[in-house]
């Protein structure tokens, strides 16, 4: 299996950073409502982009470092649209003007790379040191799925969020958003903007899913190549991606359930790798092509069921109304 060296490294991050900085500068420089048909073709580009880069990868370093990639893949990016409906949420919370949407976004795409590429790293460093953090990671992924499922269907409580409550009692805040500006000054005195407040909800958030999704991905492969581009690439696109599914996430009930079921997969194949390793080879290991055909078969599932049952409810509603 061949080595992946220094120079692929180098080449794909500059390539992710191309594309990011693309991405995010056309956002900033020229803000505006983004319509349906931009953010399908924008997320379509960024899917194939993804896909094609796949291919590659499993022609150049064999079939199961893409199978790897391609299960990853799938994980982030289905954790990334559950992150997208958070920010939903914290957009209605604060009632974020329509043209401001963009900066949270950039910001918050942003910062969960950057949070991503670091508890990678520390990931990457705690498993070749420690072989009992497959153990640890299996359990918190299953702690995860357990919540998950629990409080399915609910909206987050944002305004409780310790970081945002914080905020409110130690800072004097302004009523408005005042151009979108983080700072101004109102009769002298120096004030923060609700879009500060905003800023700080999305970055706890994102600090969140990054406990979350990257020991789900370490349960896909240990290749830390791999992990970081299973990350770019879900996150890749993911300002597009807001405002087309932000009319979508209402019909995909089912979704919070759906990746319960995955996270505790990947909790029980971290767990019985480990039990591998450390106790007996006796213990059976879950193949990675198993482990992408039921993540693939799970989320498919859930979306056709998600929108199967909005459909019906709507039918119901429309036949509840008609005279």
């Amino acid at each position: 299996m061949s080595e992946i060296g220094l120079t692929t490294w180098v080449v794909t991050v500059g390539l992710i950073m191309v594309l990011l900085a693309v991405d995010l500068t056309l956002a900033w420089v020229k803000p505006h409502h983004v319509g349906f048909r931009e953010a399908a073709a924008w997320s379509v580009f960024y899917i194939a982009l993804a896909l094609a880069f796949g291919v590659w990868f499993t022609w150049a370093y064999g079939g199961e470092r893409g199978t790897e990639y391609f299960a990853g893949y799938l994980v982030e990016k289905s954790l990334s649209v559950d992150n997208l409906f958070v920010f939903v949420v914290i957009m209605a919370t604060f009632a974020v003007p329509d043209h401001h949407q963009h900066k949270v976004l950039t910001f918050g795409i942003v910062l969960a790379l950057v949070m991503r590429a670091i508890f990678i790293a520390l990931g990457a460093a705690l498993i070749s040191a420690f072989s009992f953090m497959f153990l640890l990671f299996g359990l918190l992924l299953i702690y995860t799925a357990v919540q998950m499922h629990r409080h399915r269907g609910q909206d987050p409580d944002v305004e409780n969020n310790a970081v945002v409550k914080a905020a409110r009692r130690l800072l004097p805040v302004t009523d408005t958003f005042v151009d979108g500006k983080i700072l101004t000054r109102s009769n002298g005195r120096l004030m923060v903007t609700p879009m500060l407040i905003v800023l700080l909800a999305i970055g706890s958030v994102d600090l969140l899913f990054a406990l979350d999704s990257i020991p789900a991905v370490f349960g896909v492969t240990q290749e830390p190549y791999i992990v970081f581009v299973a990350n770019a690439f879900a996150l890749l696109g993911l300002r597009a991606l807001f405002f087309l599914v932000r009319g979508l996430l209402d019909r995909l009930v089912y979704l919070s359930a759906g990746l319960a079921i995955v996270l505790a997969f990947i909790g029980l194949k971290l767990i019985l790798h480990w039990a591998h390793e450390d106790i007996s080879t006796a213990v059976p290991e879950i193949p990675t092509m198993l482990s992408l055909g039921v993540i693939a078969v799970v989320l498919v599932t859930v979306t056709v069921a998600s929108l199967r049952k909005t459909r019906q409810g709507q039918a119901q509603e429309e036949s509840a109304s008609a005279p």
